[in-house]
């Protein structure tokens, strides 16, 4: 196939389209390489995959409407990973008009592209923010999802909205992923993990927020990517047992489809944390901190649906993708 990533310099893009390369697929990689984290990582992990003879790369911001439009025109994929948008839950509080920009136009212009060039099928990142003020464990797809705590989690859930019309309308089949905290080697220096690697080997204290109770279901990166790739082979039918008197959120008359990918298995950050120390070899000194503004107090994925239809369950161990990320960490920055 030929597949068209946004975010292909991402933590989760880069991997992505390093898997599908590998399998024989041609990759088109969309990425503006902005600066909200450091642009030297972004541009190694994109190194991974110049060189190879099936990936073009295109600087390109999915807000530029006109410069999508040409993208796609020209090159004409079978089928779309969307991952471009703007990430962060702390960010969106202090910055809200870049998650409208990104994540609301910005992927506007993805259902359009995909649209007027007859795409085979959109897979796009959602987010476990979406569940907001749900407090059911675990988070099933099924459930109503209407009360979100941040507006990154606020557009995120707009994107599972604009691809249903766009199901519904143009019968583009589309599938929204609602990752759970991914980890690992090449990730977000924005995220937990990176942070308490950075300030333990600098001997510098950790924020520890909601004094280390809340649980996260931290899933592995290559987990993340395989759960993609079983997706993007199957797209969506419409569901013929939809109905509009008890409606189902996850399925629709429509090619539409929502998954959660997560580990199944929550962590207390305390527990993370020890776990890391143990890989550093280091003890953290801690500050500990209430909740945000924004953050939810637990993580739990429902993978029920995923294994249902792809056979396919997140399986890494935390302790072992913590171990890899350290590894990775400690060499690539020669620490």
């Amino acid at each position: 196939m030929k597949v068209l990533i946004t975010g292909s310099a991402g933590f989760i893009g880069s991997a992505l389209a390093i898997r599908l390369l590998d399998r024989g697929d041609e990759v088109v990689g969309v990425d503006n390489l902005n600066d909200y984290y450091d642009v030297a990582l972004k541009r190694a992990r994109l190194a991974r995959t110049l060189d190879h003879p099936c990936f073009t790369d295109l600087r390109l911001d999915i807000e530029d409407r006109a410069g999508v439009a040409a993208a796609f025109e020209r090159y004409r994929p079978d089928r779309v990973v969307n991952l471009a948008a703007q990430a962060g839950v702390r960010y969106s509080i202090e910055n809200p008009m870049a998650y409208v920009d990104s994540n609301l136009v910005g992927f506007a212009h993805i259902l359009e592209g995909c649209r007027q060039t007859g795409v085979e099928h959109l897979v796009y990142a959602s987010s476990s923010s979406v569940y907001g003020a749900n407090t059911r464990m675990p988070f099933s797809v099924h459930d109503n999802v209407d009360h979100p705590l941040s507006l990154y989690a606020a557009s995120k859930k707009a994107n599972e909205l604009m691809a249903h019309t766009y199901s519904h309308l143009y019968r583009i089949p589309t599938t929204g992923l609602r990752f759970f905290t991914v980890y690992g080697p090449w990730g977000r220096p924005d995220m937990a993990l990176f942070k308490f690697t950075r300030a333990i080997l600098a001997g510098e204290p950790i924020e520890v927020f909601n004094y280390g109770r809340h649980r996260r279901d931290f899933t592995y990166v290559d987990d993340i990517v395989e759960g993609v790739i079983r997706v993007l082979d199957r797209p969506p039918e419409p569901n013929p047992t939809w109905s509009g008197a008890a409606p189902d959120a996850a399925t629709s008359l429509a090619p539409y489809r929502l998954y959660n990918i997560g580990n199944n298995q929550p962590v207390e950050l305390m527990d993370y944390i020890e776990l890391l120390e143990r890989c550093l070899g280091r003890t953290a000194e801690k500050r500990l901190l209430p909740l945000q503004p924004g953050d939810v107090p637990d993580t739990y994925a429902d993978v029920a649906d995923l294994v249902a239809d792809t056979g396919y369950r997140p399986s890494t161990p935390v302790a072992v993708g913590v171990e890899r990320f350290v590894a990775w960490y400690r060499d690539y920055y020669r620490v």
